[in-house]
């Protein structure tokens, strides 16, 4: 591991105990039943923990949508097209009304579009390239993705991110992505991580037919076995099953902690790497919310390994950071509660 990445790990510090013990107090002196309000009383608690401050305002909202292509797609494990990831990247530039640009604008987020690594995407208007790969990972059936050093390279790039967001005053983010197939890297990464070669863990990404979800299963059990010598450590799993996306929002989770900006898991692809930076740092998880249950199986195996409940139900599994941007507005709610609510005593 880099040293900066060393020294950076090293210095998230804990939640603000006493902020939560002000945020606290004011919950339970507001014209409502003791614990009334439930996850919003919780948010606002945990957000003066990671600010400092009793009561909390977030002006500026930034979600963090990455685009990269996967060379695991060529093993069949996903049902679109791969010209789809340069499609739809091209479509969330141009606002064309795609989803996770109109829950952007309802948020009130900017929404900031990279690209890692999409193939043939040239540069464009309101897309940032940062090809850290050209045609994105390697087919990771019999090659590492990418090797350590690109792995902490990226991760490092998404602290980077978080630190010039606290720097310009954002004080929400998002995740987000969109690559075909990444829900193998991604399922591939959760069970690496936890140790499970259970497939049922394994789902059907975009809407695999049975036979597609097989040939899914086979391919990452036949990977994980592949690299099972060298699955020794988060950048290790990163880098042999993983993705640029995934190493992108890996670095995002633990900038979020360092930097002490809160940060919305999405759905599958993003809470494999919110796990991936827990197992580097368990700190990491106070800083970060589950956003909505995603259908995809490996989602719950690792939000119940990391004690994390989403907040939200909707039977989506889109990606994008749409799930991440409609929670947006539950923390908007829950920061509005606290910073308005007549007090008992007021009355």
């Amino acid at each position: 591991m880099t040293k900066n990445l060393q020294d950076i790990l090293q210095n998230i510090q804990p939640l603000d105990e006493q902020a939560m013990q002000e945020a606290n107090l004011l919950q339970q002196n507001f014209i409502k039943p003791l614990g009334s309000l439930g996850e919003l009383e919780k948010i606002s608690i945990r957000l003066a923990g990671i600010t400092g401050r009793a009561k909390n305002s977030v002006e500026k909202k930034v979600i963090c949508l990455f685009g990269s292509d996967h060379g695991i797609y060529n093993e069949g494990v996903c049902s679109s097209p791969q010209e789809f990831t340069k499609k739809l990247m091209q479509v969330y530039a141009a606002q064309q009304n795609a989803s996770i640009n109109i829950l952007a604008r309802q948020a009130g987020a900017d929404l900031k579009i990279y690209d890692l690594g999409v193939k043939d995407l040239k540069p464009q208007k309101n897309i940032i390239t940062h090809k850290f790969l050209e045609n994105g990972t390697e087919n990771f059936i019999n090659a590492r993705a990418m090797t350590p050093e690109l792995t902490q390279e990226v991760i490092e790039f998404g602290i980077s991110l978080v630190k010039n967001f606290k720097a310009q005053g954002v004080g929400l983010i998002a995740t987000g992505e969109v690559g075909m197939g990444n829900t193998t890297p991604a399922c591939a990464c959760i069970m690496a991580a936890l140790k499970s070669r259970d497939k049922s863990l394994i789902g059907r990404g975009a809407g695999l037919s049975d036979e597609g979800l097989e040939n899914k299963q086979r391919v990452i059990l036949k990977a994980l076995d592949f690299h099972k010598n060298n699955l020794t450590d988060p950048v290790n799993i990163l880098s042999c099953v993983g993705g640029l996306d995934l190493a992108a929002m890996t670095g995002i989770f633990i900038g979020g902690a360092r930097y002490r900006v809160p940060v919305i898991i999405d759905g599958v692809i993003s809470i494999a790497s919110a796990l991936i930076a827990y197992l580097l740092s368990p700190m990491t998880k106070n800083f970060f919310f589950a956003s909505h249950e995603s259908l995809e199986p490996a989602y719950n195996f690792a939000a119940k390994f990391m004690g994390l409940t989403p907040c939200l139900k909707l039977s989506m599994r889109l990606g994008e950071g749409t799930g991440a941007a409609i929670f947006m507005q539950i923390i908007s709610d829950a920061l509005a509660i606290i910073n308005n609510m007549g007090k008992f005593d007021e009355l």
